[in-house]
């Protein structure tokens, strides 16, 4: 290959792929609300404080990841590396934290961050996510999680899909089991990755999340979280689950799950699959109680999860379908201004048309062909002059002279349109039908 690549890390989506990707996001789309969420959308990059603020100082997605750069006002500003910070932001920014609380919200877009690519995982990546803001009690986090599964259903990929989850407790929980970690790790410090013995100064449960070998060799043997819950987060958690086995939602408990950022609390969840290799968590998030006071705002407890867009697309057993369009081709340039209003009428109406726009007869026809089309409607001179149309089916190469009424049955045998095109025909008995003054003449 010559010429202009696509920056590492980044792909383009055409076609198949891009069919795939708008599948999974209208499907999500349409699922979200059923659940009465709204869509929000947000700026692709961000002052950094929201993320660096947030994300945790201890982060991989801050030390190693963000895309931050100095704009030409001397600001510092980072391309988006998730979207719930950005979207508590756009709460408070916006005053939407005072009343009509909960707000339930849907976003869909690319997210940014610098890190080796590999399957399934890009430079430029996208993510639908949800996030119930305002909402502090389980129901809430049992639902979003319901939602989640419901879009994974919806899409056809729920086989093979586990729902794991934990709990992180309350702050008091949290405090006693740090200090549990604090007195493990310790013991093992010398056989911890420098990262970790980092994390061990300043947040012990990160280790839990290490990807190193050495590190999940130690973190098997750790304290779990749930030897230190105080009653009120072990209730907590009991009622998630209760309102999970409600909803119908499968699910199974991995003490082993911290989540990535350090504003999570009490649940943290991830649906993986063993269909995408090691990287298997296609669907992630938990309750995250702090973020919105760290931008500035009253606390506001919050619950949501993202998903990777990529990810889920990857798992489709088949591509959707391109809608097949009508292809209408004038035999002649006499014809192409009846032509031209036909396909018009048709695109007015709902129905997918393409008008070839130069060339003789076969060489529009091997235009049609090319686009998918599964009919052709071709009008010569006798045609328009007689107010009927040649329509061609392209997969069996049968053809038909009909009239303007008959058009839809025609195309509707043809398999390419159904009743839709009943509201087209009178449109299409005046535009192209001989005068009736003529015919008296």
């Amino acid at each position: 290959m010559s010429g202009m690549q696509p920056v590492r890390g980044t792909k383009d989506l055409i076609g198949e792929g891009f069919r795939r990707h708008h599948h999974v996001i209208e499907t999500a789309r349409h699922v979200t609300t059923l659940y009465g969420l709204e869509e929000w959308a947000t700026p692709i990059f961000e002052a950094t404080g929201v993320f660096a603020r947030t994300l945790g100082d201890t982060s991989d997605v801050v030390t190693k990841e963000m895309y931050t750069f100095e704009d030409r006002g001397g600001d510092s500003v980072t391309l988006r590396p998730e979207n719930t910070a950005g979207i508590c932001r756009a709460l408070v920014s916006n005053g939407l934290t005072q009343g009509g609380l909960p707000r339930k919200v849907f976003y869909a877009g690319p997210m940014f961050r610098y890190e080796r690519p590999q399957k399934g995982r890009y430079r430029q990546f996208h993510q639908i996510g949800a996030e119930i803001l305002g909402a502090a009690e389980p129901l809430a986090d049992a639902e979003v999680i319901a939602c989640g599964w419901q879009i994974l259903q919806h899409l056809g990929i729920d086989d093979g899909v586990v729902l794991e989850i934990n709990t992180l407790g309350d702050a008091t929980s949290r405090d006693a089991y740090r200090a549990a970690l604090v007195a493990y790790f310790t013991e093992h410090r010398e056989k911890l990755s420098a990262d970790s013995q980092l994390r061990l100064e300043k947040n012990p449960m990160r280790i839990l999340d290490s990807k190193d070998a050495g590190d999940r060799a130690l973190v098997a043997g750790a304290p779990t979280i749930h030897e230190h819950l105080t009653p009120e987060a072990a209730e907590f958690y009991a009622a998630v689950k209760r309102h999970l086995d409600l909803l119908g939602v499968p699910y199974r408990d991995n003490p082993r799950i911290v989540r990535g950022l350090d504003y999570y609390s009490h649940t943290a969840f991830e649906f993986v699959t063993d269909r995408l290799g090691a990287q298997g968590t296609v669907m992630a998030g938990g309750r995250y109680d702090g973020l919105v006071q760290e931008m500035g705002g009253p606390p506001t407890p919050c619950v949501g999860w993202a998903a990777g867009v990529e990810r889920l697309a990857e798992l489709l057993e088949e591509t959707p379908e391109a809608s097949p369009p009508v292809a209408v081709i004038p035999v002649s340039a006499a014809e192409e201004a009846p032509a031209l209003l036909l396909t018009q009428t048709l695109r007015a109406s709902g129905v997918p048309a393409e008008i070839a726009y130069k060339g003789n007869l076969k060489k529009r026809m091997e235009r049609a062909n090319r686009t998918g089309a599964q009919a052709a409607v071709i009008l010569g001179e006798s045609e328009v002059a007689e107010g009927v149309v040649v329509v061609r089916n392209l997969s069996d190469g049968t053809q038909e002279r009909v009239g303007m009424p008959g058009l839809l049955s025609a195309l509707a045998a043809a398999g390419v349109v159904d009743a839709m095109l009943e509201q087209v025909v009178e449109g299409l008995e005046e535009g192209l039908g001989p005068d009736p003054d003529d015919a008296e003449d």
